[in-house]
């Protein structure tokens, strides 16, 4: 059974307010160096939602305009406007901070968030208007506490405040006295992953056409972690988020693998669909407010504005073989090994070279590859390069070596095969999944006739292991030949019942 991409959704949600409340540049600083310049004037280099909206990559990112349509904007992409910007796009939405509170409070399922009634009265009707939130999460979000009741949550539990235009208008308890792991701070980054989590959830089930029933499976590959102190990553954010988001057929659990994660989960997903354990499973996943102003540092320094002010999600729907969606090829996976080594030939190589030859397919025979996909204009600032750049440069270099093409090829390899990034850098964001809601397009619509996509991570940060990781799967058109699982109906089942039970009868007629 080919297990096929029904669908994607994109969503990113405008934080301002949390870039210096909860990204851990900004909260380690006013740690080590409370009164440090970069604290003073990082507030002034914060964005309006308008600035957001409009910004190219975020308009890609939600589908308003094909990633190509970025080599022709002159780079730096900040200082230029997108004509005719929109909050809606063809895979999701960028959702506005003060309606992201109200959701984050219906994914409250302990009571630990609390808003100040006349911010939720405020905010409400425009939040429930939105035609992707359905009357089940409106009803999550409660009436509102006076402001005198989260002030004294915030100065005496321990609460995680939560503001909208510098004003302080909710926080998070702690749901629990003692345990760390249910700390305030941790609720706070967990509810954020969750809540935006539901959203790409949501946009993801509409744009692939399904009913929310038919989903039976549920894989969440963000980089948080839920448990309590006797298992602090016990899970399991993919069935917190699909009772939200109201898929009641939904079983579901956690991927973890830092940046690697999504691609991990597609994989697992779509090797869940070709046994026929589950029809259709969906791979999400919510942002991560730590990563916040990341590089803010790099960029107020330079004069431009903090460019990591948002939250993304993702979601993709894999299904049984329709006969039209295209299809990932389970037979060209690649893999970095325990054996690997972290040389970056040798990881292009497991991750690229080994699988496609495995299959008899040179490297030049993939149209598209869709590696870190990270925004430039936010890590050529800060020092890191263009990644998508570099990972094109190496992948092309290798076959060269191959005898594929010569050297001077490499320009062009980059532009036919590569892709200008655009996602944010959200860690796990970027790693490939970005071009999988246009790769589907693209391919149904014969502009490419295969994709390839690269999840690489840095498992070392995990102080466990110093080994690198990353998986590679290939993406290609639907031959459109309906498959069946091989399974017959209950009528037929009925049908062969019946007809045995005749037979039976018949000779014991014979018998006798």
């Amino acid at each position: 059974m080919k297990p096929v991409i029904k669908g994607a959704g994109y969503v990113l949600v405008h934080t301002p307010d949390m870039v210096m409340q909860n990204g851990t540049t900004q909260t380690t600083e006013k740690i080590v160096n409370p009164d440090s310049e970069y604290l003073k004037e990082c507030p002034k280099h914060i964005r309006s939602y308008e600035d957001c909206v409009s910004y190219w990559p975020n308009q890609i990112y939600i589908g308003n305009a094909h990633p190509d349509a970025l080599r022709d904007v002159e780079f730096p992409y900040y200082d230029k406007k997108f004509e005719g910007a929109e909050r809606y796009g063809k895979y999701g939405e960028i959702m506005p901070q003060d309606e992201f509170l109200l959701l984050v409070q219906a994914c409250d399922q302990f009571e630990v968030v609390k808003l100040e009634k006349a911010f939720v009265d405020a905010t409400k009707e425009k939040f429930a208007a939105n035609e992707i939130i359905d009357e089940s999460i409106v009803a999550g979000v409660e009436e509102g506490v006076e402001i005198a009741e989260i002030e004294d949550l915030v100065a005496s539990d321990h609460a995680e405040p939560l503001y909208n235009d510098g004003k302080l208008v909710g926080c998070v308890k702690p749901a629990h006295d003692i345990d760390q792991n249910l700390s305030s701070h941790v609720m706070h980054e967990n509810l954020m992953s969750k809540a935006s989590s539901v959203l790409a959830l949501l946009y993801a089930v509409r744009n692939a056409g399904i009913a929310k029933d038919e989903v039976e499976y549920v894989i969440d590959c963000a980089e948080e972690a839920c448990g309590d102190m006797n298992q602090r990553g016990g899970g399991n954010f993919a069935k917190a988020a699909a009772e939200v988001a109201g898929l009641p057929n939904a079983s579901g659990s956690d991927t973890r693998g830092f940046c690697a994660a999504p691609c991990h989960s597609i994989i697992n997903a779509a090797s869940l669909v070709a046994a026929g354990t589950y029809k259709t499973v969906i791979v999400t996943s919510g942002g991560c407010t730590a990563k916040l102003g990341m590089n803010g540092k790099n960029h107020v320094e330079k004069g431009m504005p903090v460019l990591e002010d948002c939250l993304g999600g993702f979601a993709v729907v894999l299904s049984q073989n329709d006969g039209v969606n295209p299809f990932i090829n389970l037979d060209v996976c690649g893999r970095h090994t325990v054996g690997t080594g972290s040389a970056p030939q040798a990881v292009i190589t497991s991750l690229v070279k080994a699988p496609l030859e495995k299959v008899g397919m040179k490297i030049t025979d993939v149209d598209k590859y869709s590696p870190e996909m990270q925004n430039p204009d936010i890590t050529k600032p800060a020092g890191a390069g263009d990644v998508p750049e570099a990972n094109y440069k190496m992948i092309g270099a290798l076959a060269a070596k191959g005898g594929e093409m010569t050297p001077k090829d490499l320009p062009n390899f980059i532009v036919e095969h590569g892709l200008t990034g655009w996602a944010p850098t959200q860690g796990h964001i970027p790693s490939g999944v970005p071009y999988i809601g246009f790769a589907r397009e693209d391919l149904m619509e014969g502009k490419i006739k295969n994709a390839m996509i690269i999840g690489k991570g840095s498992l070392f940060l995990g102080r466990m292991t110093n080994l690198f990781d990353g998986v590679s799967f290939l993406i290609e058109p639907n031959t459109g030949e309906e498959e069946t699982s091989g399974a017959v109906t209950q009528a037929e089942v009925n049908a062969l019942v019946g007809k045995a039970m005749k037979e039976f009868a018949d000779s014991l007629v014979a018998a006798e």
